[in-house]
């Protein structure tokens, strides 16, 4: 006999929703596990671990059996990187290592699931870790230290490293720098045992703009960067590790003119929109249509219904935006307008503590 599956029911397989969290002591809940309802948007809470401090920012192997999670301890050198097997909706602590610093804030696996490469804030560094095939991390091998740091003392006094981002072809890392105002690029070598290796004088970006999260468009010609402190996108074409600016657009509205917190940047599947976020006084997400020559074209603001957004996150298909408000301490669903690229909050609100961190999965 031959089932034939509607549209609907192969849209409905199940779809996870990741969470990360400051929840500041190990023996409360750390990382939060979702069922996402793909016809409702509805949210549903499966399971979640303790015995892990500051979960700030999570990501998932590329085939979906490994969470990692950074650690933020506020400590000198007492950062660290764990990682957790995802399993009959059950995630299982599997190790953790020094991350190098005492902040950790981005971590980054390369498509073959063989590497991780984790930057630390504080410190201004970046480590590269092994990954064996049961998910366990292995001791760093590499650790790439920066120090300079630019023109806003209170922000810039020295180096900070706020994403580690793989280009498309996972030949090259590229390292945004708040601290430096400089976006860092390094070749990729696979298998080797000192996989990074410095490629160019790193990308200049605007004095006092504060690179922080970084993006590339699905077709691999362009990539973008938001910049935390000038509230701002700076836009480049892209070509075999090299960046080249094309436009420097605002995110945020006309209304402020400083005291900028732009946070996190995502690019619709289709490649048709860019989704920049806001925090501090606006709270909001800038949508951006994206031109055919990679520039940039506001067309609205979405409000996230809470305060300090400071990551969100796309499901694969491009129909379901989440956005995780850490200081109000709750997560939103909004479903997204392929045509106008507009969002439209569904579901009910998830109330999740320090809430800081989601990634959505299919599986």
């Amino acid at each position: 006999m031959v089932i034939l599956l509607t549209c609907t029911q192969l849209y409905s397989q199940n779809t996870y929703v990741f969470f990360g969290s400051f929840n500041w002591d190990k023996s409360t809940e750390g990382i939060y596990v979702y069922k996402l309802d793909t016809l409702s948007g509805k949210l549903s809470k499966i399971t979640s671990v303790k015995g892990v401090v500051n979960p700030s920012f999570l990501t998932l192997s590329p085939n979906g059996k490994y969470l990692f999670a950074c650690t933020e301890s506020k400590t000198p050198n007492a950062g660290s990187v764990s990682s957790f097997e995802f399993k009959n909706e059950k995630l299982t602590f599997i190790n953790t290592q020094k991350s190098g610093g005492e902040n950790p804030v981005y971590v980054t696996v390369h498509q073959n699931g063989k590497w991780l490469i984790n930057g630390n804030y504080t410190e201004g560094s970046v480590s590269v870790y092994p990954l064996s095939e049961d998910g366990a991390i292995q001791p760093a091998v590499q650790n790439f230290q920066f120090s300079e740091g630019s023109i806003n003392k209170a922000r810039q006094d020295r180096s900070h490293i706020h994403s580690t981002v793989f280009s498309p072809d996972f030949n090259y890392v590229f390292l945004p720098d708040l601290g430096a105002d400089k976006i860092r690029a390094y070749q990729f070598n696979n298998g080797e045992k000192e996989p990074l290796e410095i490629t160019e004088q790193p990308y200049q970006s605007v004095l006092g703009s504060g690179p922080r999260h970084f993006t590339f468009h699905p077709n691999g010609h362009f990539a973008y960067c938001i910049e935390e402190l000038s509230g701002t996108v700076s836009a480049y074409t892209y070509e075999n590790g090299k960046l080249e600016s094309i436009q420097r657009i605002n995110t945020h509205t006309d209304r402020y003119k400083k005291g900028f917190e732009s946070s996190d940047v995502h690019i619709s599947p289709d490649g048709h929109f860019l989704y920049a976020s806001n925090r501090g006084k606006e709270n909001n997400i800038a949508i951006f249509s994206i031109l055919k020559d990679g520039r940039l074209k506001n067309v609205g603001y979405q409000k996230t219904f809470g305060k300090q957004l400071r990551v969100f996150d796309m499901d694969e298909t491009g129909k379901f935006l989440i956005v995780a408000n850490a200081f109000s301490g709750d997560a939103f669903v909004f479903k997204r307008d392929p045509n106008t690229g507009l969002l439209k909050r569904v579901g009910r609100k998830v109330k999740i503590e320090g809430v800081s961190s989601v990634k959505i999965k299919k599986y």
